[in-house]
């Protein structure tokens, strides 16, 4: 693919483990539930974790609601991830902002927070999707239970063409 597929949605966090895998798993499951022809991936802006699978905490959550994590973890790749995508969702403003002087365009990045219906429109105020690495599995339903509703948004905004 040598430009953007409009359908196409890049998750991005700091390690690719926990919370961009999720979001990738979520977003998926709703567009197949949908009948939606879409792609997603996630990565990281880090390689700590490049190859792993997700955190055995985000297995089973998603594992507990019918989700599948398919994707091993990787890195970003600038030089190919913001031709190939459509849309950038990073969880947290602090990846926003990495991955913006990283180069990516600024019109197709976008806080994957900034979808969810509490916050459509407002995406200046939507909140972090908070990295449940370090505390216990209660974060990664939590995390689980704000991407549900993010990525429905999100997966509207695709089926629109509003992103």
């Amino acid at each position: 693919m040598s430009e953007a597929e409009p359908t196409s949605v890049l998750f991005i966090c700091l390690g690719n483990i926990c919370r961009s895998p999720l979001a990738e798993g979520v977003y998926l499951h709703q567009a197949r539930a949908a009948g939606a022809a879409v792609h997603a991936e996630s990565c990281g802006t880090g390689s700590w974790h490049v190859g792993e699978r997700p955190d055995r905490r985000a297995l089973a959550v998603a594992r507990k609601h019918g989700v599948e994590l398919p994707s091993l973890a990787r890195q970003i790749d600038p030089g190919t991830d913001f031709e190939r995508f459509g849309v950038l969702a990073p969880v947290d403003a602090s990846t926003r902002d990495r991955v913006l002087r990283l180069g990516a365009p600024a019109e197709r990045t976008h806080l994957v927070m900034g979808f969810h219906p509490d916050w459509q429109g407002r995406e200046d105020e939507a909140p972090d999707v908070p990295d449940p690495y370090y505390g216990d599995d209660s974060g990664f339903d939590e995390v689980y239970g704000m991407l549900v509703g993010a990525c429905g948004g999100l997966l509207e905004a695709v089926r629109r063409g509003a992103v």
